[in-house]
């Protein structure tokens, strides 16, 4: 959701978690998402026009006046109106507590934070979808003759990265037997290859060196292969 006017204290926040928390922008952007949606069903709870998704008149007034029952029915309304899945309505619950807490112990213009009380869905236990030995191996044998997607398969099936972190891997982050990935939170960590896995990334690189691409990106889209 894109709004023409914001509210300063949403711009605030999301500010101190850019700056001070080093918050990711994918992870900004559902805050101010999950945030606006919900001073959107307020506004609309307590019939106040809204046009061209002003918020404006978001001020911390309005934010006082939110009881944790407004709260719970707006996850009632995610549920029943919008489907919302058990992880998007916890999600949305940690946007508003998250917030809440700001308020309270950081820019203390609240001297309680009721969103505490504010409890989560009980999320389904899920069963990671995993490949067998046999699959895995299949898998390596059928693009052994590509370079570069048996290095993406490789790390993969051996590094347990997230598609993410896979796809912004630059050529820097790769050092003889380290591999250095930024993930959630822009938060690193350091991946110990494997021998299998360093022989991929050094088929790899030796021909992607040979490559005039205007990155830096590890793993380069086919469109550098067929021009």
């Amino acid at each position: 959701m894109q709004s023409n006017k914001t509210c300063p204290i949403l711009e605030q926040y999301l500010n101190y978690l850019t700056i001070i928390k080093g918050r990711s922008n994918n992870t900004i952007l559902e805050y101010r998402i999950d945030l606006l949606y919900f001073f959107k069903f307020i506004s609309e709870k307590r019939r106040i026009p809204q046009v061209n998704f002003d918020f404006s008149y978001i001020d911390i007034t309005f934010i006082k006046s939110i009881s944790i029952n407004d709260m719970y029915s707006f996850i009632s309304y995610c549920q029943t109106n919008l489907n919302s899945s058990a992880g998007t309505r916890a999600r949305k619950i940690v946007s508003i507590r998250q917030f809440w807490k700001y308020l309270n112990s950081k820019a203390h213009l609240l001297d309680s934070n009721i969103a505490e009380e504010l409890e989560t869905p009980k999320l389904p236990k899920r069963i990671p979808k995993y490949l067998t030995l046999e699959e895995s191996v299949r898998l390596l044998i059928e693009c052994k003759s590509n370079p570069r997607d048996n290095c993406i398969i490789t790390i993969f099936l051996n590094c347990a990265l997230r598609l993410s972190e896979l796809a912004n891997l630059n050529i820097n982050q790769v050092n003889t037997n380290i591999l250095s990935v930024i993930g959630k939170g822009n938060k690193e960590r350091k991946i110990f290859l494997t021998p299998a896995t360093q022989k991929s990334l050094a088929t790899w690189l030796r021909i992607h060196n040979t490559m005039d691409v205007p990155t830096n990106a590890l793993f380069i889209s086919r469109k550098y292969f067929y021009p």
